[in-house]
């Protein structure tokens, strides 16, 4: 897998190289690492699951990383853009949460990228984002409310 931490620098990591990691768990988002005798502290700030993009604070140093695996790899070398199929009118819930907010409003306007509502799942705030430009037909879901995997949250058209 390729991971581009700030745009900036990329490594590459096998999954031989994540098994050796000397991680230990301290709650649902903070980590405390040991790499080369030196001591990180680790803790998950915002995930973006559908972009794979995420934002960590590594001993008070805040970071983008982005993480790509092979398939988005040869994807991108043979020079589609990653997720232009998926362009869909359903939007559903990428995993069971709470409904913190709803962003948009019937017959809103919106353009891909745009966030439509903010889902909590296993303490992370996950902004769900416009898909493509289009207008919101009918919105399902409301804030303070409990959703399922797959659950029908906002209709486009």
């Amino acid at each position: 897998m390729k991971v581009t931490v700030n745009e900036s620098r990329e490594y590459e990591f096998k999954n031989s190289d994540l098994e050796k990691l000397n991680l230990l768990k301290r709650s649902e988002l903070k980590f405390h690492v040991i790499k080369k005798n030196k001591s990180f502290d680790v803790e998950l700030e915002k995930a973006d699951f559908y972009k794979r993009e995420y934002v960590i604070n590594v001993n008070s140093n805040s970071y983008t990383v982005k993480i790509s695996n092979d398939i988005d790899q040869l994807i991108k070398e043979m020079g589609f853009a990653i997720g232009s199929s998926i362009k869909t009118n359903s939007i559903k819930a990428p995993m069971p949460g709470i409904i913190l907010s709803v962003n948009v409003e019937e017959n809103q306007e919106v353009k891909e990228g745009e966030t439509l509502l903010i889902l909590e799942a296993m303490k992370m705030e996950n902004a769900i984002t416009a898909p493509k430009d289009g207008i919101i037909k009918s919105i399902f879901a409301k804030s303070g409310e409990t959703v399922e995997k797959s659950e029908l949250l906002i209709e486009m058209a």
